[in-house]
């Protein structure tokens, strides 16, 4: 049945309406004032008090890092490399498929309660690489119907052929409005260049999802091994596809950023998990005077995306130590960028209430204290709602995924049952550890 929410609010990063009615199905039927909305039987939604809003995109994360979350292990890190040999690589080499769908599970459900409905992921499993990413489109995409952008690590740390094969089945497979894949790469510093010549040979116009200059250490390697820069080495086997991502970037030089304004790659920004890291932070005036598009990620620290926008804001005005050379304009066109790339890489329209966009829609409660318009709204929404984002309803493709702060009862169970695949994968990493 077409639905209607009316008395609302609507917001999209681009228009305001201050009292509208948004008419929907899978897409967007019709957008207007409320002195213009006609009932023709519709599905009635009272969106009174409340602001309606797209839902929001993940742009670079870890789904299986949410089995991470309490987990205790001996943990002394002077580098990034000792926190990925002490922490991430000890759970990543121990998941298998079961484990791989029920973080997918936890993920999607705590990601969907934060308003986010995309979420592009970047994963890696060591018992079990064929079907790691099916697993997590399975619990992503059809158990909880987000959409999902998925990618298999390949590195040296796992055997190749079958990475390389997970990457392509599953991007021959999944072409949908729900559901894509990119090539996987970990890092310049955990792949050889036998390695990059074997996904050169079979990689066709496949976009990569890969870290780059993360910490220093990466940097580094790739110019002491091969007296060049990652982005030229990547540049150099022929690997950057248009709509590549390059996650991170924190330590690219002006030669980096040219190749990749000229390749029509997207940068990933991820402020949280590189601060927790202690790595740095991206240069993001840099990035704009190149003319990159930028996307949001949060590295999988989280499960929402308004606490990484809040981050980088903040964290931007202290190391530009101005705040007048990043404002809420430039962030607005984060956000835009982060829409355009799904948009591109799904084939659908989001990230704009308007007909014919997906219904890919947020309502979260607001009555605002002080006068709010067209010119203001966004202030609203990032010192007003940001902080504390729970949308009280989502849908994702007119499907109601979230009801009243909740979801459904399958999916609340599986939930739950998370918890007995968590206990077994740390049962396994501390069975490691002893050894």
């Amino acid at each position: 049945m077409i639905k209607a929410i009316i008395n609302t609010k609507i917001y999209d990063f681009n228009q305001f309406i201050d009292n509208g009615y948004v008419i929907f199905d899978d897409k967007i039927i019709e957008v207007g004032l409320m002195i213009e909305f006609k009932d023709k039987g519709y599905e009635i939604i009272d969106g009174y008090d409340h602001l309606v809003m797209p839902g929001l995109v993940t742009g670079h994360t870890h789904i299986y890092s949410t089995f991470a979350r309490g987990m205790s292990v001996p943990f002394h890190p002077k580098n990034f490399q000792d926190i990925l040999d002490q922490l991430w690589w000890k759970l990543d080499r121990n998941l298998d498929n079961q484990t791989t769908y029920y973080s997918g599970i936890v993920s999607a459900i705590d990601h969907m309660k934060n308003g986010v409905t995309t979420l592009i992921d970047h994963h890696a499993s060591g018992i079990e690489i064929l079907g790691s990413l099916e697993s997590l489109k399975k619990a992503v995409v059809d158990q909880a119907h987000l959409r999902g952008v998925f990618a298999f690590e390949t590195s040296d740390r796992f055997p190749v052929e079958k990475a390389i094969k997970e990457n392509i089945d599953f991007s021959k497979n999944n072409h949908s409005a729900f559901t894509k894949g990119l090539f996987g790469l970990h890092a310049s510093m955990s792949l050889s260049e036998e390695t990059l010549k074997r996904v050169k040979k079979v990689i066709g116009d496949m976009p990569i999802h890969i870290h780059v200059a993360e910490s220093v250490l990466d940097e580094q390697d790739c110019r002491k091994k091969y007296s060049e820069s990652i982005l030229k080495r990547l540049e150099r086997h022929g690997l950057l596809n248009p709509k590549s991502i390059i996650a991170h970037a924190i330590y690219v030089d002006d030669e980096e950023l040219e190749i990749i304004k000229n390749h029509d790659c997207v940068i990933a920004v991820n402020f949280s998990s590189n601060m927790n890291n202690s790595v740095g932070v991206p240069p993001l005036k840099k990035f704009r005077d190149y003319g990159i598009p930028v996307i949001v990620g949060n590295d999988g620290i989280s499960s929402a995306i308004t606490t990484e926008y809040l981050t980088l804001y903040y964290a931007t005005h202290l190391l530009d130590q101005t705040p007048n050379l990043f404002g809420l304009n430039e962030l607005k066109q984060m956000i835009n960028d982060t829409y355009d790339y799904v948009n591109q890489i799904l084939d659908i329209k989001s990230g704009k209430i308007e007909k014919g966009y997906v219904s890919d829609l947020l309502m979260i409660p607001y009555v605002a204290p002080t006068p709010m318009n067209k010119d203001n709204a966004f202030g609203h929404v990032f010192f007003g709602l940001f902080h504390s984002f729970k949308p009280k309803d989502v849908y994702v493709s007119g499907c109601q995924v979230v009801m009243n702060y909740d979801v459904d009862n399958i999916l609340k169970k599986q939930y739950k049952e998370a918890l007995t695949y968590a206990e077994k994968l740390w049962k396994r990493i501390d069975e490691e550890v002893k050894l």
